[in-house]
């Protein structure tokens, strides 16, 4: 006897029917290519239509950064942790369309067909502090478009899930809070809201908030869904052009303050995938698209582990792989390392320096040391890797003369190119607390995250060093490293090929683009 269960989804149009019909047939002969006795099988689909949704805020505003913002380099991210969840929703059975109008600067009428077209049962917002009004509005719309189950994602939401339903008029649904991949599987599931870990929702006029979720097993996820996009949209002066992102871990074992993601998102405890795995991916990926120049592992924590290090770097030399990839890094990490990483293909390391003076990388519980820094560039920069260094101004206690500080210890280092910006403090982080405990924000809404022509921008305002005397640091500190002569011929020395020129160009158009509206 055949028992067959077939749950279909409230809307009976071609995009369900079909795919439904087509996993029925293929379940079917399946089972009676191996036997026709006692033929007993069950079939639950719960095959919905999700629309993952990367909103637009303005053109060239970049979500999927750890400062969401037009960036100063106009560099666009790739949406990653979206799409390794929109792999696990598809692998669940889910009919997914990911839309990124953040990196396609879509119009909103854009997204409203999008939603009426494909009419999902549900919704899935990527949110930012700054733009949190505005991925609202994209809940509601598709409320009153399609009425679906509107879900919110991100690092704000996480932290700030009460005021973001007080502000949501109705709109939102459900806030998945923290690492999403799962929750979002099981919200698609249909399985009743009580039942899930990690969300909050409304009853009435009450926010409940379910137990915490457990952090999942990286070792478990599939590859990001980068069928949905396409790596050309992406563009970063420092990166060879186009390329893709890898995550090979999540969580971090550090204490800085002013980290966003660590205390909102994945935690505090290193969870790597298997070197083998990390090195499919990077296979997978060069077979997806073979034109890619460069892989960045935009792992937090990537040198963290040198365990984690050694085994990725020798499965890439096990295998022969020849594709050139970068690495975020700490100073602290195991320098030992540094040629191996070098002759698997390492070419470029994205280094969180912060400061320049050791009370300032202290104030933040950076835990590294500013000797640790110098040894770290000077080696690196021996073994030819190009670095690129991140600064911030503002932390606690800055005066003027640290900052200057910073600004010359960067000029110290041989390094490639930097970024200098006021130290960011996201609702959910240590710093964030600190800062508003003390009357020091400068923000009155969460729009003010970034200004008016969504650029990043100063969020301090200290007694002894105001924002408009950390703004102009900052762009002091940017003048006076790009525009040495001897920093100049650096950066024309590294240009190889076609393909840096374009880079650089883009970069300088960048930088000239940022001082112009500045000025």
């Amino acid at each position: 006897m055949v028992s067959e269960y077939y749950i279909f989804p409230k809307q009976y149009n071609i995009n369900y029917i079909l795919p439904i019909l087509f996993k029925i047939l293929t379940r079917f002969l399946y089972n009676n290519s191996k036997t026709f006795k006692n033929i007993s099988f069950y079939i639950t689909i719960e095959l919905m239509n999700v629309l993952m949704l990367n909103p637009p805020y303005g053109k060239d505003f970049c979500r999927s950064a750890r400062w969401a913002a037009k960036s100063r380099g106009r560099v666009q991210r790739h949406p990653d942790w979206m799409l390794i969840a929109t792999s696990v929703l598809e692998k669940a059975g889910n009919n997914v369309k990911f839309v990124d109008g953040a990196a396609l600067n879509l119009e909103r009428e854009d997204i409203q067909k999008i939603i009426h077209d494909f009419s999902p049962s549900m919704v899935v917002i990527h949110t930012t502090t700054p733009s949190i009004y505005n991925d609202i509005s994209y809940a509601s719309l598709a409320k009153e478009s399609v009425n679906p189950t509107t879900v919110l994602i991100g690092p704000h939401v996480s932290a700030e899930y009460d005021d973001t339903f007080k502000l949501s008029n109705g709109s939102i649904d459900i806030i998945a809070i923290g690492e999403y991949d799962y929750t979002l599987r099981d919200i698609a599931s249909g399985n009743p809201v009580k039942d899930i870990e990690g969300i909050a929702y409304q009853d009435g006029d009450n926010i409940i908030r379910t137990p915490e979720r457990q952090f999942l097993d990286v070792k478990e996820l599939p590859f990001p869904a980068w069928h949905h996009i396409k790596p050309e949209w992406y563009h970063d002066a420092g990166k060879r052009f186009p390329f893709l992102t890898l995550i090979s871990g999540r969580g971090c074992f550090a204490r800085c303050t002013f980290c966003r993601d660590t205390p909102t998102m994945f935690g505090r405890r290193l969870r790597f995938r298997e070197p083998t795995q990390v090195v499919d991916e990077m296979e997978y990926d060069v077979g997806l698209f073979p034109y890619i120049k460069e892989i960045m592992f935009e792992t937090d924590t990537f040198t963290a582990s040198p365990v984690h290090v050694k085994g990725v770097c020798e499965e890439i030399l096990k295998r022969g792989l020849n594709i050139p990839w970068s690495c975020n890094a700490r100073v602290d990490l195991d320098l030992s390392l540094l040629p191996l990483m070098k002759k698997a293909g390492c070419r470029m390391l994205m280094v969180g320096f912060e400061f320049g003076t050791q009370e300032a990388l202290d104030s933040v519980k950076k835990g590294v040391t500013l000797e640790q820094s110098r040894r770290f560039a000077e080696e690196a920069k021996r073994l030819k890797f190009i670095i690129h260094g991140c600064f911030m101004i503002g932390a606690p206690g800055e005066t003027k003369e640290s900052a200057q500080a910073t600004i010359e210890f960067a000029k110290s280092l041989p390094m490639d190119t930097i970024q200098i910006s006021g130290i960011c403090t996201y609702p959910g982080t240590d710093m964030y607390r600190w800062a508003k405990e003390n009357g020091y924000l400068v923000p009155k809404n969460w729009s003010e995250w970034v200004d008016t022509d969504l650029e990043q921008c100063t969020l301090l305002n200290y007694p002894q060093l105001s924002k408009q005397e950390i703004d102009n640091l900052i762009d002091q500190g940017l003048k006076e490293f790009y525009l040495r002569p001897k920093q100049m011929f650096r950066m024309m020395f590294n240009i190889r090929n076609i393909g840096d020129m374009k880079r650089k160009l883009f970069g300088l158009k960048s930088f000239i683009g940022y001082f112009k509206k500045s000025a």
